[in-house]
């Protein structure tokens, strides 16, 4: 007996040993590196393409490397990243030479978003997409439109604000759970829009709801979304802009998912960010007009062919105003700091609201409906959620931040 004993404890401790040198290994090494690959692709730079690439572009890259101070695609923190990766920066990807992707080849951009390596053979940390389903024709128009002369990707010799610091956890899922995708050796085309479960698949997959909507980022399956724990039923705990914790919601059709509402209601809360009952849905969640009604009419039809998920997810519960001033108050009631943090900052800067719209009957039009004045904007239309009386109030905050910060004003 004495024997087995000190068998089992010299394989514990071979165990731990193991362990112990596998994780020091995956702690200095950190994210691992590979073979650049080289791929032949030629995009061409047509108004067409440029036009399709934007709609991706807008959909798939803006909200993570567009910087609402400078506005262009410098790269910014991810704020928005749960803490449990670490910290993020996403990178310049205009054409400058030296900072951005100016000097970067058709194929070197296609190859890691497609695979996720970089043109140095570094792999990309988990949080950023790849896009093993896109189209070919999808791919091009997006690359296209980094290649154009559209004042989003203009040359900006800016560095990222800080250098990203992954998490051990970040950089252990990088050893065992996600690695490189191939490179597809087919070309993949876009199903049919006539095929709305098809297409409405295709859709679900580039934009990625899977992601976000399925059960935790750290089991998504970016190969074969359909394998993502928990797949479209939600829960999935996401900060918000001023770091409050909102978990997705549960997309199935299960009654305590979408199961209730109608094609026009599905539209609705995905093209414009209002839901059935009138709530403004709140970042990460983000309206996403650049998506066609066919293309939502085709994600309806695709969701109700996935399996229902009972999972009646909780809704958000916004954290009290840390003051008791009429406007921070009304700040904090509708959500303002789900996108535009505590500070008037977040995926579009308040802090020079009054310089877009100086006088207050402008800046409420604005609040109202803005999609009005300016169509494929990010924010919500407000009409009918904010009570009459609280837009006073609301607007002399936000004026108050530019003042606060010395950004905008009067």
């Amino acid at each position: 007996m004495k024997r087995v004993l000190t068998f089992v404890g010299y394989a514990v401790l071979a165990v731990v040993v193991v362990l112990g040198g596998f994780a020091a290994y995956v702690a200095i090494t950190g994210i691992p590196s590979y073979s650049p690959g080289h791929v032949m692709v030629h995009v061409d730079v047509t108004p067409e393409n440029v036009a399709h690439g934007r709609k991706y572009m807008t959909l798939l890259c803006a909200t993570c490397h567009m910087d609402p101070t400078t506005g262009r695609l410098t790269g910014k923190r991810i704020v928005d990243l749960p803490a449990q990766f670490g910290i993020a920066y996403s990178k310049n990807i205009t054409q400058d030479r030296v900072y951005g992707i100016g000097n970067w080849t058709d194929g070197e951009i296609a190859y890691l978003l497609r695979t996720g390596i970089d043109r140095r053979g570094q792999y990309v940390p988990p949080w950023m997409p790849k896009f093993p389903h896109m189209s070919d024709d999808d791919l091009t128009s997006l690359i296209a439109f980094l290649r154009s002369s559209d004042p989003l990707v203009a040359p900006v010799p800016a560095a990222p604000p800080g250098v990203s610091q992954p998490s051990f956890l970040s950089k252990l899922l990088t050893h065992v759970a996600f690695r490189p995708l191939p490179y597809p050796q087919a070309r993949i085309t876009t199903p049919p829009i006539s095929d709305k479960v098809a297409y409405g698949r295709y859709v679900s997959s580039v934009v990625g709801c899977y992601g976000c909507h399925s059960a935790d980022f750290k089991t998504m399956n970016d190969l074969e979304p359909e394998k993502s724990g928990g797949y479209m039923g939600g829960g999935n705990p996401m900060p918000d802009q001023s770091g409050e914790i909102v978990p997705s919601a549960n997309i199935t059709f299960d009654e305590s998912g979408i199961g209730r509402w109608t094609e026009a209601d599905f539209t609705r809360a995905v093209r414009t960010g209002v839901t059935p009952d009138r709530t403004v849905l709140g970042y990460p969640m983000v309206p996403m007009p650049e998506l066609t009604e066919v293309d939502t009419a085709a994600l309806y039809a695709y969701l109700q062919t996935v399996p229902k998920i009972g999972n009646r997810v909780p809704r958000a519960e916004r954290r009290p105003a840390p003051t008791d001033t009429d406007g921070n108050t009304l700040y904090h009631k509708y959500g303002c700091t789900s996108c535009h943090g505590e500070q008037g900052v977040g995926i579009g800067d308040l802090r020079h609201a009054v310089e877009h719209y100086p006088t207050d009957p402008q800046l409420e039009a604005w609040i109202r409906d803005a999609p009005a004045l300016k169509p494929g904007t990010k924010m919500p239309t407000w009409n009918g959620v904010i009570r009459e009386t609280d837009y006073a109030p609301l607007i002399e905050y936000v004026k108050e931040l530019g003042r606060a910060t010395g950004e905008g004003g009067r």
